[in-house]
């Protein structure tokens, strides 16, 4: 829990929920980093705080969990938004925009019926990893404290360690109130400092790479070195020795 104050901490000391707490906004990678230390199981889910989640939504999760046959992938759920932000890998369908005009009962009757196939490129929460392939990595990267490009990074340091499926679960449904936890921060550079630790753009790193939002094939493999994709290479290192 970072801060607080909207009544959260009194909430989960009287359900006695395991937490943990920072009196001030800390970011998402470092308290996730410090909720991982309290975690048991051999699965690690992570959400933002401004999601509600559909029924069975876990349920088709672990359905692919059951038949991978390894530690290294990345599952993400299939997020509902009310707004189209052009965003190929979501489901455009407006059931309010916050907690005072969320319309719960019509999302529940009408959920099952958003079809969307899977999608390549899982790179966002709500994610789920293996807790060895969490160690593996380190978690979230806290130089990108509190966050932004923090989902990227986290993909890529799985890409290095030899990750190769990343995949949406269309079946696995949350609904996201869009960017209300981002809204109460000061943001950091993400872009520039993913170019500088990667040498690359995480535009490219999700196009070339994680084929983000395109239909689910299987594993992924490395990027074809077409022009384009040259081209990007060369403007993100003309870029780095820039700046």
């Amino acid at each position: 829990i970072n801060d607080g104050s909207d009544g959260s901490l009194e909430w989960v000391k009287q359900l006695s929920i395991d937490h943990t707490y920072s009196s001030e906004n800390v970011g998402v990678c470092r308290a996730v980093n410090r909720a991982f230390e309290s975690a048991t199981a051999d699965y690690i889910v992570f959400m933002n705080d401004d999601m509600y989640v559909c029924p069975e939504w876990d349920h088709h999760l672990l359905l692919e969990i059951n038949q991978t046959g390894s530690e290294l992938f990345m599952f993400s759920s299939t997020m509902i938004e009310h707004t189209d932000t052009g965003n190929p890998c979501v489901i455009i369908a407006d059931y309010g925009r916050n907690a005072d005009d969320f319309n719960e009962n019509k999302l529940l009757e009408e959920y099952a019926g958003l079809t969307k196939d899977d999608w390549q490129g899982s790179t966002w929460p709500p994610l789920v990893v293996h807790r060895n392939t969490w160690i593996k990595v380190g978690g979230f990267s806290e130089e990108f404290s509190p966050g932004m490009y923090s989902d990227p990074d986290f993909s890529m340091k799985l890409w290095q360690a030899g990750c190769r499926r990343f995949q949406g679960i269309g079946k696995s449904k949350v609904y996201h109130f869009q960017a209300k936890s981002t809204q109460k921060i000061q943001k950091n550079d993400g872009r520039r400092q993913f170019l500088r630790k990667w040498g690359l753009k995480a535009s490219t790193f999700q196009k070339y790479y994680l084929k983000r939002g395109q239909p689910y094939t299987g594993k992924l493999g490395e990027p074809r070195a077409t022009l384009p994709y040259r081209f990007e290479l060369f403007k993100a290192k003309l870029e780095r020795l820039l700046r």
